[in-house]
């Protein structure tokens, strides 16, 4: 037997988004339709040489009685039969050897496994497969399907008695069960025998950091005692003096200075303001947050939220103020299996009822689909907004010339083009933005620079 050194990425589509649009009938049909393809045993090759030699022993060798078309077709027919037969009674006995050998392990290890990587980077599993030479002339391989973009690659081991699996994650992830789809194909192409298998293990991909090093301070200036700012509200007990206007209160003008110089002047309160001391963080999650993941990861590592910090994400009613918590919920806020619910209010509605309180959104700068619930949160709760947006590179749209294309290559990098973003669009949303939230905040994960609410590189 042997087994395939490289497969595929995941088949699987993004569920977290594409099933929440698609009507349920059609995504029942799809995964019929999955299933059939998956347990039907012949390929598109079987299937063609299946007909053509049927057609052959038709048309030709009983028609004309051809008997060299006869046999051909009769060795064809014998070859793709015995393909099938190979396969079938190979998979069923594979099959049951995965089965057998991860029940051993659980049994005799007591406890689930519990995989942590990094997103773009190749990581070793545990799970390893014997290569099993008794079985002739197949072939198998098997990929993890669920969670989603992540690519399989199987490795011989160093005694080539086992085969050592190694996941290339492309997107964070947090889950408590890994499928893996194994798939066993005579080496013709004739034939193939696949199944699914779920194994109870948690997975945790965090996002990858890219080219971010560190952040400026995130905590937020609210109007009260400390810091002057003259930008401020006068609410500080710290005084200021300045000359006379109509307007102000009598009681406020200095009376004995007017006796010494006869210059009226006003003693009022100086405007001030102070970090919070306590700040709430929240992932919002979205089509393209990956990069504010990665932004929110880095914030909370490098400790750029503070000492009193509180952090949540979509997908958990929990919070927490320890570090790897907090990736944890960072990493859980990429829908898998069904999109997620906005849980920015229920958050907002713990934890924002003490005094001096910020928060600190966090989410892509493809967050247009959020932007009405975010504008119905901030109306509701009378918290400090701050927003950090993210993305995985700014692009212009002055369009490239062909010429430029032909001599210059592109640039190659790991992160999705897809991820980008337009400075125009980008530009539209921060003044939409900067209406409802105090300020703002530009993360390019690309690049790893910041920007503020007029695109300034910080």
């Amino acid at each position: 037997m042997s087994v395939s050194t490289n497969s595929a990425s995941s088949a699987a589509p993004e569920t977290s988004r594409a099933t929440g649009s698609k009507p349920p009938l059609l995504l029942a049909l799809q995964k019929s339709f999955q299933l059939v393809r998956e347990r039907f045993p012949l390929t598109s090759q079987g299937i063609a040489v299946l007909l053509i030699a049927i057609l052959a022993l038709q048309r030709f060798a009983y028609g004309r009685m051809d008997l060299v078309v006869f046999a051909l077709a009769v060795c064809a027919l014998a070859i793709v039969c015995f393909s099938t037969v190979i396969v079938l009674l190979g998979g069923l006995i594979l099959r049951h050897q995965i089965r057998h050998q991860l029940e051993m392990e659980a049994l005799l290890s007591r406890r689930t496994p519990r995989i942590k990587v990094e997103a773009g980077y190749p990581n070793e599993t545990g799970f390893r497969l014997s290569t099993m030479p008794w079985l002739p002339l197949i072939g198998v391989s098997w990929e993890v399907v669920y969670p989603d973009a992540i690519s399989s690659r199987n490795r011989l081991s160093e005694d080539e008695s086992h085969w050592e699996e190694e996941i290339l994650p492309n997107k964070r992830c947090h889950t408590k069960e890994i499928t893996r789809r194994f798939t066993v194909r005579d080496v013709l192409g004739f034939s193939r025998f696949s199944w699914r298998f779920s194994q109870e293990g948690e997975l945790l991909a965090l996002p990858q950091a890219g080219n971010i090093k560190s952040l400026p301070l995130l905590r937020s200036l609210t109007a009260e005692d400390g810091i002057p700012d003259p930008g401020g509200n006068p609410e500080g007990d710290r005084m200021e003096i300045r000359p006379y206007v109509p307007g102000d209160s009598v009681r406020n003008i200095m009376w004995k200075v007017y006796a010494r110089n006869r210059l009226l002047n006003v003693r009022l309160a100086e405007r001030s303001v102070f970090h919070s001391s306590r700040t709430l963080a929240y992932m919002l999650s979205s089509d393209h947050d990956e990069a504010a993941a990665a932004v929110a990861r880095v914030a909370v590592e490098s400790g750029a939220l503070g000492e009193d910090w509180l952090m949540g994400a979509d997908g958990s009613s929990q919070s927490t103020q320890a570090i790897d918590e907090a990736l944890e919920l960072i990493a859980g806020s990429r829908a898998l299996a069904q999109p997620l619910a906005y849980g920015l209010d229920n958050f907002l509605s713990l934890h924002a009822g003490q005094n001096s309180v910020h928060c600190i959104i966090f989410a892509g700068a493809h967050m247009s689909p959020n932007l009405e619930r975010l504008r119905q949160t901030i109306s509701r709760f009378n918290v400090r907004f701050s927003v950090v947006l993210a993305t995985d590179g700014l692009v212009s749209e002055t369009p490239v010339s062909s010429w430029r294309r032909m001599l210059f290559r592109a640039d190659k990098s790991d992160i999705s083009p897809q991820e980008s973003t337009q400075v125009a669009q980008l530009s539209s949303l921060l003044t939409q933005i900067g209406q409802l939230v105090e300020s703002t905040l530009v993360v390019d994960r690309q690049t790893g620079q910041s920007f503020d609410k007029r695109l300034n590189r910080i």
